[in-house]
């Protein structure tokens, strides 16, 4: 049997049953309001009550229908501007990830008054209107941004930053950046983007008082703040060596506390060793300059702090020689260190030991300092011989070196 034969004879039943009751005590109702009274059965009453509960029902409903159908034929009612405004801003947003960025601001400043999300529509737009270089355009954005979003004034200020900076208004992103880190000083990345501003602006000073900052939050890869450093502490080195100290100070004290604000670590670094031993050596203090490049030496060889060590006068030039010799014995063949051995014994006037060293030096490796510095010193010996054919090895060097040319035929 189908459900519908069910229903059909559940409700002839029920209304059977409805009849005998109504048959048998049909009851009686009655309502009265001062004058007016009105008199029925009782079953009378609860029809005439399921009736009016059911036409509230209906128009109920009927009105529910038509507001809601309303909303959706209404172009300018609420749901329908945010459905728009949505479907601006995707097309807006695909713009922008396309690069056409004249195509981008104009859907999404159009979709923003209407959008649920405003502020990612302003800002994405002042993004593009920064990649048009209308730079106006942009500022005015971000204003909106803000009006429509006050809480989200970090992001606004983040974006603003970026744009100014790769605007190159270096100075007006750092003012940006230091409201915000004023506001937010915990706020890490506006930290990131300081010393990325201060690092195009080449203030080493305001960067080196960053750099513990940075280390500490771990802000950047340890190589790359290793590396931060690294620039830094060269840098500050590099420019106190091009301050001139006061006339009755010592030239180099500049150069010295540079050097002392090192970390340890960077101290032992050879090219950070061999820029301090130039600075020093230009300002007279080759003393220190050769304790430092002795020291730098022994954590570990680099062949250029052994070649400006031959170079600097220490204060015992014996000791100085005894020193390369004893490196010596762990690289016997190294040319730069042989050289330096053979320039540190012609300082103690050991011509023999001098000629020797410059000697093997020149035959590990063909180098014109070398052949120079031992051609000199053989014509001074009288081997005036021996000197010419250095010469002419130093000239067949540099001949593979020249252009090549029409000559004149030998004769």
């Amino acid at each position: 049997m189908s459900k519908s034969y069910v229903a059909i004879l559940a409700v002839v039943l029920v209304a059977a049953l409805l009849g005998m009751a109504v048959a048998e005590d049909p009851g009686y109702l009655l309502i009265a309001w001062r004058n007016v009274s009105i008199e029925t059965s009782i079953w009378v009453g609860i029809g005439f009550l399921l009736a009016c509960w059911l036409l509230l029902w209906l128009a109920r409903s009927l009105w529910r229908l038509l507001t809601a159908s309303g909303r959706r034929i209404n172009p300018w009612s609420k749901r329908n501007l945010q459905q728009r405004a949505s479907a601006l801003a995707t097309r807006g947003l695909l713009e922008f990830a396309e690069g056409h960025w004249q195509q981008s601001v104009r859907l999404l400043k159009r979709s923003a008054p209407h959008s649920e999300l405003p502020l990612i529509n302003y800002l994405a737009a002042a993004r593009a209107a920064n990649e048009l270089e209308d730079y106006a355009e942009s500022d005015a954005l971000l204003r909106e941004a803000y009006e429509a979003t006050p809480k989200a004034d970090v992001a606004i200020a983040v974006t603003q930053a970026q744009l100014q900076m790769v605007r190159g208004q270096l100075e007006q992103a750092l003012a940006t950046l230091t409201r915000l880190r004023k506001d937010h000083p915990k706020h890490l990345y506006a930290l990131k983007l300081m010393s990325q501003v201060y690092l195009r602006l080449e203030d080493w000073a305001s960067l080196l008082e960053l750099l513990p900052e940075l280390r500490k939050h771990k802000v950047l890869r340890e190589d790359e703040q290793q590396a931060l450093e690294h620039r830094v502490h060269a840098a500050l080195l590099a420019q106190a060596g091009q301050r001139s100290a006061a006339a009755d100070a010592d030239p180099a004290s500049l150069v010295i506390a540079a050097w002392e604000r090192m970390p340890k670590r960077l101290r032992e670094d050879p090219e950070l060793i061999e820029a301090y031993a130039l600075q020093l050596r230009g300002r007279g203090r080759e003393e220190m300059a050769e304790e430092a490049l002795r020291a730098g030496l022994q954590q570990q060889f680099h062949e250029r702090l052994a070649n400006l060590y031959g170079l600097v006068k220490g204060k015992d030039c014996a000791r100085q020689l005894v020193h390369v010799e004893q490196w010596l014995t762990q690289h016997p063949h190294n040319a730069t260190l042989l050289l330096a051995a053979g320039r540190l014994a012609q300082r103690n006037s050991l011509w023999g030991k001098a000629r020797d060293y410059l000697e093997a030096s020149f035959a590990s490796r063909r180098d014109i300092q070398t052949c120079a510095e031992l051609a000199r010193l053989l014509d001074r010996m009288g081997d005036s011989g021996g000197s010419q054919r250095i010469i002419r090895d130093g000239f067949e060097m540099l001949e593979d070196h020249l252009p090549a040319l029409p000559l004149p035929s030998e004769r």
